[in-house]
């Protein structure tokens, strides 16, 4: 996607720039450097390699990696922070950075005072800093604690104030890296919301995040940085998905495990034309492919998946008895579970677990594996009803003259009825047309009309 630039000269750019820091290969002590026993060994550790990237004015562009990929390091150079090895930085314009929870802050101060520090270091008067000083303190929303000194503040005031100061600046650029994970959710959208006022009015935000729905919704372009290196710059959907492959390149961070002497649990996931896959559409289909290797489990074993989100909460699970097939001795049972991501957008974690034996269980798990679901930001939880908003059925066909419900559909106004059909051509799944019944079990969705089969009968919609 090409950047939403106002004009041609990028506010940010990195032309060729590397970063690097000496890494020492052992602990020297205080002794055996002054008698000179041993020289310290040392290492280049290369943080950031050859790192080209432009951003256009009024641009909001997302980083994300792997924890050590460089993302911090990229942001200190934007910040001007810390200077770069080789390679260009340019910035055009006000830069205020919001990369530490506390930066720019004195603990022995009081948040007022901090205030007027911080928002000095970013280049404003003091007299803007008093026009502008009760919108911070509402905004942070510590107007109670603004006298206090900062070194009691939880880390989410901390957040709040800092925040608060950077965007009452009104920078060119704004840099966030991360330190919006520590406020509430409240906040989160506030901040969100004032951000998007930001790029509307022509800033430019740099945002580092783990919290890859918030990169989604902010972000047109996003960077994704492994081992220091640029793997993609582009559409952000693009983005989370390349990235959701490098976890998987990389191995599961969870390992699994496993009873001594009992069975062992691979998994992989797979798409619909059963190849790998690291994201799925909403509703689409996704199978776990599970092995068990090893001496079989004994008597009442079970086989069950897991899927959780990417704040650990479980999200589904279901447990089935096990019983592998025979065959070879030295070949692994393979069993497919197949289900509907009927979930929000967002990052899951899923995972296979066998159980077997009496109390207590003894257990395998599978290594964890991430994948993304994607295609409904709109919708907020942990599962994905599929919800269709529509006009009833009488009011899109009202009764004939002189009927009984001809008075009830009057109250309708036409004005009314006719804000819903505007609706329905910016929302699709806003209809005005009842939708047709369907069977919520299985795979494959049919019409419920056999009683017998789904054990009730679907009502026809009342005209």
């Amino acid at each position: 996607m090409e950047p939403m630039a106002v004009n041609d000269q990028p506010v940010i750019r990195l032309d060729g720039v590397t970063k690097e820091y000496v890494k020492y290969e052992d602990t020297p002590t205080l002794l055996g450097h002054a008698l000179r026993w041993n020289r310290t060994k040392r290492s280049t550790l290369v943080a950031i390699s050859d790192l080209n990237l432009e951003v256009a004015r009024g641009e909001t562009v997302g980083v994300i990696g792997r924890n050590g990929s460089g993302k911090s390091t990229m942001l200190r150079m934007v910040a001007g922070v810390t200077a770069p090895t080789s390679g260009r930085t340019e910035i055009n314009g006000r830069v205020a950075p919001l990369i530490s929870v506390g930066v720019g802050f004195h603990p022995e101060l009081t948040g007022r005072e901090n205030v007027y520090v911080n928002g000095t270091i970013l280049g404003l008067s003091r007299d803007q800093i008093d026009d502008r000083f009760d919108e911070i303190v509402g905004f942070a929303e510590i107007a109670p604690f603004i006298d206090t000194p900062v070194k009691f503040y939880s880390s989410g005031m901390f957040v709040r104030l800092g925040f608060s100061v950077a965007v009452a600046a009104q920078p060119d650029v704004l840099i966030i890296d991360e330190v919006l994970a520590v406020g509430d959710i409240a906040f989160q959208g506030k901040c969100f919301d004032r951000m998007e006022e930001m790029r509307q009015g022509g800033a430019t935000v740099l945002v580092v995040s783990h919290n890859l729905n918030a990169i989604i919704r902010l972000c047109e372009r996003t960077l994704v940085l492994d081992r220091g290196m640029t793997r993609f710059v582009g559409d952000t959907h693009d983005a989370v998905e390349l990235y959701h492959r490098i976890l998987a390149e990389d191995g599961p961070t969870d390992a699994g495990e496993g009873s001594a002497g009992g069975p062992s649990l691979a998994a992989r996931l797979l798409g619909p034309d059963r190849r790998p896959v690291a994201k799925v559409e909403a509703g689409g289909e996704l199978t776990v492919r599970v092995s068990v290797s090893g001496p079989p489990p004994s008597n009442n074993a079970h086989l069950g998946v897991h899927v959780n989100s990417a704040t650990g909460v479980m999200v589904y699970s279901e447990t089935v008895p096990f019983a592998p097939l025979a065959g070879p001795a030295d070949s692994p049972a393979v069993l497919d579970i197949r289900f509907r991501t009927q979930m929000p957008s967002g990052s899951y974690k899923v995972k296979a677990v066998l159980v077997w034996g009496g109390e207590p269980h003894e257990r395998a798990v599978s290594p964890v594996i991430d994948f993304y679901v994607d295609g409904r930001p709109m919708v907020h939880g942990l599962a994905d009803f599929e919800a269709v908003f529509e006009v009833p059925a009488e009011i899109v066909s009202p009764p004939g003259p002189g009927s009984e419900d001809e008075a009830a559909v009057a109250d309708a106004t036409p004005d009314h009825r006719h804000d819903l059909g505007d609706v329905d051509q910016e929302h699709p799944r806003q209809r005005s047309q009842p939708a047709p019944q369907t069977g919520g079990a299985g795979l494959d969705q049919h019409p419920v009309t056999d009683p017998g089969q789904h054990g009730y009968q679907a009502e026809p919609p009342q005209r």
